[in-house]
């Protein structure tokens, strides 16, 4: 069985001590229900995420093989 590979990148992977792992697909639908079983928490829109290298939203289909990728918003100055 294939697995999805998840991702978190600066401010998000120290927060979560989370660099890279790997899930299993059941019971993960969308993005949303990946942040969840990785945090314990709701997705908010401090977070912004890519499922195989493209923006997506919360409620993007998640499918066994994708790699899902998290980052804090990039602000300017």
């Amino acid at each position: 069985m294939s697995s999805i590979r998840v991702r978190m990148f600066a401010s998000l992977r120290e927060r979560w001590q989370i660099d890279q792992v790997e899930l299993k697909p059941e019971g993960i639908a969308t993005v949303a229900d990946v942040w969840r079983s990785l945090t314990g928490e709701a997705m908010t829109d401090q977070v912004l995420a890519a499922v195989n290298m493209e923006y997506a939203r919360p409620e993007t289909p998640v499918r066994e093989g994708d790699e899902v990728a998290f980052f804090p918003p990039v602000t300017g100055g």
